[in-house]
């Protein structure tokens, strides 16, 4: 029967019916082959391998054999590749390849019938096999005994030659001609060939090594190393182009101070280099093993500058404000100055997005005349992305910390771990608990990565970790980490960066003389209108679409205005919008998220109807417990007559039902809507309020003071009330900020009533 499946060339690489390999794909056609195959094919692609690996391959040079694979599984990873178990199922004719789409072929496939074999013809064959290969296992300390269980379980002549054909090793163009083979007889016959090809190898390089002293001392392991070398070349005919590479990596090694483990181990690997054959598989991965392991920077250090004043001055030229992080590396420098030999700290900058906690990082590292590499593991779930796969994999490679510090090229980088509050512990493994590996100076400096097996000293790294929120960092990790929080720019530390380092870099990259006017009002007013930010990433990238577009006008003047801004930019995009009818039951809140202090708008209503509570506008569970104490506190005070309540339902309602808004620090605000529109009294819109009730009125403390602070100035408001125990928060808060609001600090619900609700009682 004649039918047709999505083929995919596998470059260098066979497999076999009954054979399962892993694949790591990165490019996209393969990719969209495997969903075309999930999705038409049931999980199955026609595997086909090119015979010249090595140049253009046409159609036409495709054979005509191939072998149909199912998609055992598939994951994808968070670099964007996709990891495949393929399991081979059998071999099939192709009639015909065609193109399927413009850069995807397929093939009318057909299933082979093969003449039954004459039975003591194919008995014979089959014990012949056996005993041979049970020959060369005897031979082979590295085959496992397990292969003989799998071949006695099956008794047929096609699969016997498959499967052992699968773990020999043989090179790619010997398999590739097994795969070609439909005659199981003949490919049985030569198979018993290249065994015993194989097995006669062993007995060499058993003899090799008997022709050796055996019983060495430490003064005669030079001597055994250069004899034996000797023996391998006569044995193998080696020619010196061959052996120019293992001399090098003899020379790295002798020159690398590593412990006597660890020489010993690669010393082991080079050796085995020299008794394989360069066209066997595992010459390859040996290579690539040693390549990685003697290119890591063991004993290679940066001087690091530990002038406390040229590294402030460097990261005050390249960064405003952040002066708690500035402080901390003032202080590190100072200590290393006293101990050299003084444990990094393990910093972890939380704040909103765009504050700049990245290339602060990155100023540290040029700073210190340190190299400087960035790992982000937002979204990881995959432990071995930071730890690397074991060599027995294919296309295994070492972790993400390994190949930074063999990119940065020093074993004392910086390297920043970036969005460690994102991520993912599932049935792939815990990357958190990697890092406390990685982390801790009590541990890292033996970490051990997969790939290269051997321990490395990560004491030298400083790390720097960054994360949004230090509520979904996990605790084990948070625990160990020195937390310091930078929060959001005001309007005036925003005005100070745009006028000081963003506008000058903005001219320095467009190559521009000439450049524009804008008053401090007008530079306010861009920042008011068209950006919504706890940083100034977004205002950086506006500033560079308004200069782009001034400098293309070929304006004469370059005096910008609010209007211009209009003109260049168009209507404003995020013009404040305060409530500004006074409307009872509408009160604003200030409330705390990932991207900063932002103000909201709580809305109740009550009416007649069944006694409950309703709360809309996507609210966590957190604070619908807030709306509940409430109207539990209301209804038990002496603010509202004891029938108030009855049959009445209480609405409470945050717009922008889009978002998600989560915590504790609108009860408040709820309070106060609620007894606003029971009692008819309108609240002033230019009045704010941030803090927790309990059951009894006290007024609780809350978090995130100083960003909620700034929203209310930038959204306009006058008057702020927050609870009393946050009162030594406000020394964080900004002078401009303070001067310009009006806070009140409470501790108990009656100074509010008294203010708000006793005298205007309509």
């Amino acid at each position: 029967m004649d039918y047709t499946l999505l083929v995919m060339l596998l470059k260098d690489l066979v497999i076999l019916p009954f054979q399962e390999i892993k694949l790591e794909l990165k490019d996209e056609i393969s990719k969209k082959i495997i969903k075309l195959s999930n999705k038409k094919y049931s999980d199955r692609v026609l595997i086909v391998s090119p015979i010249a690996s090595d140049k253009e391959t046409s159609v036409d040079d495709l054979p005509k054999v191939g072998v149909i694979a199912y998609i055992k599984s598939k994951i994808e990873l968070s670099n964007g590749n996709l990891r495949l178990t393929l399991r081979g199922e059998k071999r099939v004719k192709i009639l015909e390849y065609r193109s399927f789409t413009e850069d995807i072929i397929d093939a009318q496939i057909t299933d082979i019938v093969l003449p039954k074999l004459e039975a003591t013809t194919e008995e014979v064959t089959k014990r012949k096999l056996k005993t041979t290969l049970e020959e060369y296992i005897s031979t082979n300390s590295s085959v496992s005994n397990s292969i003989l269980k799998t071949i006695n379980e099956n008794d047929d002549l096609g699969f016997l030659t498959d499967a052992i054909t699968s773990f020999l090793p043989l090179d790619f163009s010997k398999k590739h001609n097994y795969m070609l083979e439909l005659n199981s007889e003949k490919r049985a016959l030569s198979l018993i060939k290249d065994i015993n090809i194989e097995i006669k190898y062993n007995e060499l390089d058993e003899k090799i090594s008997n022709n050796v002293e055996i019983r060495l001392t430490k003064e005669q392991e030079e001597y055994y190393l250069k004899e034996k070398l000797k023996e391998i070349e006569n044995a193998l005919n080696i020619k010196e182009s061959e052996l120019e590479d293992i001399n090098k990596y003899l020379d790295i090694l002798n020159n690398l101070k590593l412990s006597s483990k660890t020489h010993e181990k690669l010393l082991n690997e080079i050796d085995k280099l020299k008794r394989i054959p360069k066209t066997s598989p595992e010459y390859g991965v040996i290579v690539s093993y040693l390549e990685w392991v003697l290119s890591l920077p063991w004993q290679n250090e940066s001087t690091e500058n530990l002038n406390v004043k040229t590294v402030l001055n460097h990261l005050n030229k390249s960064h405003y404000g952040l002066y708690l992080i500035k402080e901390r590396i003032e202080d590190y420098v100072n200590a290393k100055n006293i101990n050299e030999e003084i444990a990094n700290p393990i910093i972890c900058l939380v704040g909103p997005p765009g504050i700049g906690k990245t290339t602060i990082s990155k100023s540290i590292a040029e700073a210190l005349n340190r190299e400087f590499a960035k790992i982000s593991v937002g979204g990881l779930n995959d432990a071995t992305e930071l730890v690397g796969s074991r060599r027995t994999y294919l296309g295994a490679l070492p972790g993400k910390i390994m190949q930074s510090l063999k990119k940065c090229g020093t074993n004392n980088p910086v390297i920043l771990i970036d969005e460690v509050d994102k991520m993912v512990k599932d049935y792939k493994g815990d990357p958190a608990s990697i890092l406390l590996d990685v982390l801790d100076s009590n541990q890292n400096k033996s970490f051990v990565d997969n790939y290269i097996e051997e321990p490395f000293d990560l004491s030298h790294v400083l790390f720097i970790l960054t994360a949004n929120s230090v509520d979904t960092v996990p605790y084990t990790l948070y625990d160990r980490l020195e937390i310091i929080n930078l929060s959001s720019y005001t309007v005036f530390e925003k005005l100070d960066i745009a006028k000081k380092y963003l506008l000058p870099k903005i001219y320095a990259d467009f190559k521009i003389t000439k450049k524009l006017i804008m008053k401090d009002d007008t530079i306010i007013y861009l920042i008011n209108n068209y950006t919504k930010e706890a940083g100034v990433r977004n205002l950086q990238r506006i500033l560079k679409t308004l200069v782009t577009k001034v400098i293309s006008s070929k304006k004469e003047s370059l005096t910008i205005t609010n209007e211009d801004l209009k003109k260049y930019l168009k209507e404003p995009i995020n013009e404040i919008k305060l409530n500004k009818k006074e409307l009872p039951g509408i009160v604003n809140a200030l409330a705390y998220t990932n991207l900063g202090g932002v103000a909201l708008t709580v809305e109740a209503s009550v009416y007649n109807g069944e006694e409950k509570v309703i709360t809309t506008g996507s609210l966590g569970d957190v604070l619908k417990e807030s709306v509940y104490v409430a109207s539990s506190f209301i209804k038990e005070s002496d603010y509202v007559n004891s029938t108030a309540f009855y049959n009445r339902t209480i609405h409470i309602h945050i717009p922008d039902n889009a978002s998600k808004k989560e915590g504790p620090s609108c009860g408040i605000a709820i309070t106060t809507a609620i007894l606003s529109v029971i009692l008819n009294v309108k609240i002033d819109p230019l009045v704010a309020f941030s803090g927790e009730i309990s059951l009894k009125g006290n007024i609780l403390p809350i978090g995130g003071l100083k960003e909620k602070l700034i929203a209310a100035y930038n959204n306009g408001i006058k008057k702020v009330y927050i609870p009393e125990d946050n009162s030594n928060d406000l020394l964080e808060v900004p002078k401009q900020i303070i001067d310009n609001l009006e806070i009140k600090l409470v501790n108990n619900y009656d100074t509010i009533y008294k203010d708000l609700f006793k005298n205007n009682i309509a």
